[in-house]
């Protein structure tokens, strides 16, 4: 059963809906330094992490154990083992995905997604963004003399490093991670490349958020983010978490008026119910330009 909203004193759904509550941000890596102070300042929601609790039984970054299902539903998953494990309502996770960028050729990026589970009220917040600039590189090397500038462009050591076989003989193998010592880094990568069947070590950064104060902080941005959709109510039920769901294309062209590829709404929508807004776009745009029109530039 949905638990009743709270309501200020002239009735209206609390702008604060989580206040006084207790949940569990489900990681082991360290998140809760981003994500306890946002959810506390933006909700009044009150998260800590429980001893022992393991999400690297769901996935890894490094591959020896294989994630699951969609980043949504590793989110979920870890969100509810640690539920579970406290036996509490309420969970909190996010799950990034780092190689090319999605929209932008030859560079790297990443997508960060975090949700907030609420057994409470039966819903699911979801927020999301893509990073740009993340601190996100690998080298194949024979020895550490070959690193060049590496080193330099990854912040090392204040980001870590994972050092592995570049293509591996037979399982297992050695695997290295959170390396930030340039002597252990050099060992590190003479053993797996004499493990390699191509004689060279596969060296990259440690993307778990601990050991990468870069992705750190894009959780911090993106768990604040979070807040403020959980902060939002429905207009229509009023219940927590209302916030875009999709856009709508289309934007006609300012010469010919046929629609494009490009955003021309953007709709918002409820966790709970099937309540849908559709806005304009947030720069005001309202035509696209002929170069972005497939009749006047096809």
């Amino acid at each position: 059963m949905r638990r009743p909203e709270r309501r200020d004193d002239r009735g209206q759904p609390s702008a604060r809906p989580y206040a006084g509550q207790c949940g569990v941000p489900a990681t082991m890596h360290g998140k809760e330094a981003a994500i306890a102070p946002a959810l506390l300042d933006g909700l009044g929601l009150v998260v800590d992490v429980p001893p022992g609790l393991d999400t690297d039984s769901l996935g890894t970054f490094t591959g020896e154990i294989p994630r699951a299902g969609s980043m949504r539903e590793a989110a979920i998953a870890k969100a509810r083992l640690g539920m579970a494990m406290t036996r509490r309502p309420i969970g909190v996770a996010s799950e990034g995905s780092y190689g090319p960028h999605p929209r932008i050729p030859f560079v790297a990026g990443g997508i960060e997604m975090i949700v907030l589970v609420d057994d409470t009220r039966d819903i699911i917040i979801t927020e999301c963004l893509v990073e740009d600039e993340p601190v996100y590189r690998h080298a194949d090397v024979t020895s550490s003399s070959e690193f060049g500038t590496f080193l330099d462009r990854i912040h090392f050591p204040q980001h870590a490093v994972i050092v592995k076989p570049n293509a591996f003989k037979t399982p297992p193998f050695p695997i290295y991670k959170g390396l930030r010592c340039r002597r252990a880094l050099a060992a590190a990568v003479t053993e797996c490349a004499a493990c390699s069947s191509d004689g060279q070590a596969f060296v990259q950064t440690d993307m778990r958020a601990h050991m990468n104060p870069t992705r750190m902080a894009v959780i911090d941005r993106l768990a604040r983010k979070l807040c403020r959709r959980a902060a939002t109510c429905c207009p229509c039920c009023s219940t927590p978490g209302y916030g875009q769901v999709d856009i709508e294309t289309g934007l006609p062209c300012e010469w010919c008026g046929f629609p494009s590829q490009l955003v021309r709404h953007e709709i918002f929508g409820c966790v709970a119910c099937d309540h849908r807004e559709h806005r304009p776009r947030p720069d005001g745009r309202s035509h696209a330009d002929p170069g972005d029109c497939p009749h006047c530039n096809p």
